[in-house]
């Protein structure tokens, strides 16, 4: 049986301002297509066909172009919140959407060519995948070794991409309703050697700014040039 996934798309989008003034970040078209349906359709390619999608900010535009998932040929359920969880408080909210399983957690605001079959339930509390630390996060996040993740300074580091799987277990301590970053209990599984990782290649782009939206419209329209001239 296949994991459940959720698409995190709640956010304001601040730094992608005037665009997200009355465009939610998720919807943001990328070469004619929203942002979030690229998931949509990796997704369900990969087989992964139940999806929870959170909403907050201009839900209802959200809801209104997705539905219920079947034009992208998923089934789509709404965590909607009334105010600002963060990511972790997000994903706390939906658990009972979730299910008592591991399920795969993708941000919203990224693209990448990631092959999401290829993910399996984690050995510990999470697993994450990682790419190398773009110039805009040159620190990173994580170190990675022997498929285990943790700060250690002595390592060189690597940047979370946005793509999880997260047992519902991650969250036990976490109080129902409340804003908090994922990131703390994320630490806490590093802590106690819960946390595992891979070192993705591929092609990722964070959409975090309106400078790197063009460049994923010049990258996915080389993408498709290149194809038509096979």
């Amino acid at each position: 049986m296949a994991m459940k996934a959720m698409i995190l798309a709640a956010g304001r989008g601040e730094r992608m301002r005037p665009l997200t003034d009355s465009c939610p970040k998720p919807l943001l078209m990328i070469n004619g297509k929203p942002l979030i349906v690229y998931h949509l359709e990796s997704l369900c390619q990969a087989g992964i066909t139940d999806i929870i999608v959170n909403v907050r900010y201009l839900a209802e535009q959200i809801q209104s172009y997705l539905g219920n998932g079947q034009a992208f040929g998923v089934n789509i359920v709404y965590s909607v919140e009334t105010f600002e969880l963060e990511v972790g408080g997000g994903i706390n909210r939906a658990l009972p959407l979730l299910g008592d399983q591991p399920f795969i957690v993708v941000n919203s605001d990224i693209w990448t060519d990631y092959p999401f079959a290829q993910l399996k339930p984690p050995k510990g509390l999470a697993h994450l995948v990682m790419v190398d630390n773009p110039q805009h996060h040159p620190k990173g996040d994580f170190n990675l070794k022997e498929g285990y993740l943790s700060r250690t300074q002595q390592l060189t580091t690597l940047t979370y991409s946005g793509i999880s799987v997260l047992h519902p277990s991650l969250f036990q301590d976490a109080i129902p309703n409340t804003p908090f970053r994922l990131a703390t209990f994320l630490d806490k599984a590093a802590l106690s050697h819960s946390l595992t990782g891979e070192h993705f290649n591929g092609k990722w782009v964070d959409v975090g700014t309106i400078e790197r939206l063009q460049f994923l419209e010049h990258l996915l329209a080389e993408k498709k040039n290149n194809l038509l001239t096979l």
